[in-house]
């Protein structure tokens, strides 16, 4: 459970998230909004990216605050783009990488690293250039790292923002078949309406809270 209590978060000159109370719960949640409304700042606040500058945020009863680091290994997050977490110039030591927190032995980390290539059917790339891949292949590379260290919950910010219509697909597959909680940041409404529970975030609050259909239809009624 991820729970936000009296959350205020600012940056210089202004309040980005005002008074956010809220429980997650559910196994996929979408957060909507307008640009500028305080959505990838609530995402960030989620694994400790961000810290509130008033009020709680706790994952699993750990603090953001307090111990960032332990909050991370319980939350991975998904950046719109996977260039800004691919730090390795091959797909396979791009893996390895991610596995070092671990301490596994090498045969564990071989284990680990053909067990992930084949759930995203990337094997044939293990031996190429990470940022030579295409933006899907970048993106499931970079979920790919981000389970190796088997967080319970995962953030994703605009994860198809970047993507074309083939490669959203190939994406988004790979992520509804995922068994941890989902909470997506996403302006994209046929992917939130496919999820349980959406937040609408206005002016860094969350204007509504509740079953995709109802909220969607608020926000659109928002732009009319």
């Amino acid at each position: 459970m991820i729970s936000l209590e009296q959350v205020n978060a600012t940056v210089p000159g202004r309040t980005v998230l005002k008074d956010v109370t809220l429980t997650l719960r559910e196994r996929r949640i979408a957060v909507i909004g307008a640009n500028g409304s305080g959505k990838s700042t609530f995402a960030r606040l989620l694994n400790g990216l961000v810290r509130p500058s008033s009020g709680r945020v706790t994952v699993d009863g750990v603090d953001t605050a307090k111990d960032a680091k332990a909050v991370r290994r319980l939350v991975g997050f998904l950046f719109q783009d996977p260039d800004n977490q691919i730090v390795m110039p091959l797909v396979e030591e791009d893996l390895r990488f991610s596995l070092k927190a671990l301490k596994l032995d090498r045969p564990e980390e071989d284990a680990a690293i053909e067990r992930i290539l084949s759930r995203f059917a990337l094997g044939h790339l293990r031996e190429q250039p990470s940022h030579n891949l295409s933006g899907g292949e970048k993106q499931l590379l970079a979920l790919a790292n981000i389970l190796l260290r088997a967080p319970r919950y995962l953030v994703l910010d605009e994860p198809t923002t970047l993507l074309d219509l083939r490669n959203r697909r190939r994406v988004m597959e790979a992520i509804d078949a995922l068994p941890e909680t989902v909470i997506c940041v996403t302006h994209d409404l046929e992917i939130a309406a496919g999820y349980e529970r959406v937040l609408l975030l206005e002016d860094g609050r969350v204007l509504d809270d509740g079953p995709a259909e109802a909220v969607i239809a608020r926000y659109r009624s928002m732009a009319e």
